[in-house]
């Protein structure tokens, strides 16, 4: 650690050309690597060991938001005076324990501090918890022949554990910045935190299995979500899969149907949210009866029971967003948002808002969506015949799925 009575240096400080940057050549050249330094849209800056505030005034001109910290009075002072005008804030205190409560930042910056801390490694600790998520340690820092100074293998080394990665820029070789050309370490190195946890959101598909006017539901039990409430087969997006194979392996374990890729076709993509839960978004596929087999009930442990219900009439006491999911289909819609409010029934009630927002698809998609719906509405009725050996109209195989709201019986 260097002891120096800063109030009595203050007055002669911004003499130095990269202290005061009093010279529009040194100004400039400071001004285009803060630009690179810092983030290009207007941020949270802290200035630690701040001194007469000249870099804090290049990052307040830049539309960031500054808090300088010097432990000088006098400094302080001269710091004020020069940030006039602008919303910058400056404070008397220790740069290693800036005075800055709980509050956080998207920048750290320190020039010429970090040398003459007595515990350099433990500052650059608490600096960096000072930082938002994905913010940035901003350190320019050299060894000076005679007075001191710090290696930039040793802070790089300190910031390593610190910071997803450490950029350096060896600033010596620019004489610009310091209004003489200078033949010691002089550095800049730049530690940024590990960005923000990005947004996730839970992938589920969901069958919807044609018979003429009817769709395929199954009734839910023990799942712990909406349990006797109606949706159609339905199930999450495994590690590893696209959305069509996640669909074709959730109809073979939950109804026995075995499809391949020729029988689906998209239906519908919607971003849905249960009351007081997570965002998720769901693919509907539409597939005919007759695809795959008969299908039946393949996990009772999850599901009471199979049932067809005219897409037309459907049920009440279906899951709010897949009941959404169907009337929008039905009507030709192919992009949905379901956004339940936390205080909202799971099930579809009638009288309570419609969460439903329809998502404009464009003219092409529109007309392909009402083609699609025509072409399989024809070939459901036609596979629901007398050629598919299981009735006519819209019967069907009484040990299976039953018409209407009856269910079937497990198998």
């Amino acid at each position: 650690m260097t002891t120096i009575d800063w109030d009595s240096l203050a007055d002669s400080f911004d003499q130095e050309p990269d202290h005061g940057l009093l010279d529009p050549g040194v100004r400039a050249a400071w001004a285009a690597r803060l630009a690179d330094w810092l983030p290009g849209a207007p941020s949270r800056v802290l200035d630690l060991g701040c001194g007469t505030g000249s870099l804090a005034l290049l990052a307040a001109e830049r539309g960031h938001r500054v808090t300088a910290v010097d432990l000088s009075p006098r400094m302080v002072a001269l710091a004020r005076s020069k940030l006039a005008g602008t919303d910058a804030e400056v404070l008397v205190g220790d740069a290693g324990r800036p005075p800055v409560g709980e509050r956080t930042f998207d920048v750290v910056l320190a020039r010429h501090v970090v040398w003459m801390l007595p515990d350099p490694e433990e500052a650059l600790r608490h600096w960096a918890s000072l930082l938002r998520p994905g913010g940035r340690l901003v350190l320019i820092e050299g060894v000076w022949s005679g007075t001191g100074g710090l290696p930039a293998a040793r802070l790089t080394a300190a910031l390593a554990p610190l910071s997803e990665r450490v950029h350096h820029e060896w600033l010596s070789a620019d004489p610009a910045l310091w209004g003489r050309p200078v033949d010691d370490e002089r550095y800049a190195l730049i530690a940024r935190s590990a960005p923000p946890e990005r947004h996730t959101e839970v992938v589920d598909v969901h069958l919807i299995l044609r018979r003429g006017d009817e769709v395929l539901l199954a009734r839910r039990s023990g799942t712990g979500y909406g349990d006797g409430l109606l949706n159609g087969p339905s199930g999450h997006v495994e590690p590893g899969e696209d959305v069509r194979t996640a669909m074709i392996r959730e109809a073979r374990e939950e109804i026995g149907v075995e499809l391949t890729p020729a029988d689906l076709r998209v239906a519908l993509v919607m971003q849905h949210r249960g009351p007081a839960g997570q965002p998720r978004i769901g693919w509907f596929f539409e597939a005919g009866y007759g695809a795959g087999g008969e299908p039946y009930n393949r996990e009772p442990e999850k599901c009471s029971g199979l049932s067809w219900h005219p897409l037309s009439a459907l049920p009440d006491d279906l899951v709010a967003f897949c009941r959404a999911g169907l009337d929008a289909y039905r009507a030709g819609e192919r992009f949905v948002i379901h956004w339940h409010e936390d205080g909202d029934p799971i099930a579809h009630t009638p009288g309570t808002p419609d969460r439903s927002v329809i998502l404009p698809a464009t003219v092409a998609a529109t007309a392909a969506a009402a083609a699609s719906a025509t072409a399989s509405a024809t070939a459901s009725a036609a596979d629901t015949g007398t050629g598919t050996g299981t009735g006519t109209g819209t019967g069907s195989a009484t040990d299976t799925a039953t018409s209407g709201s009856t269910e079937a019986q497990d198998r």
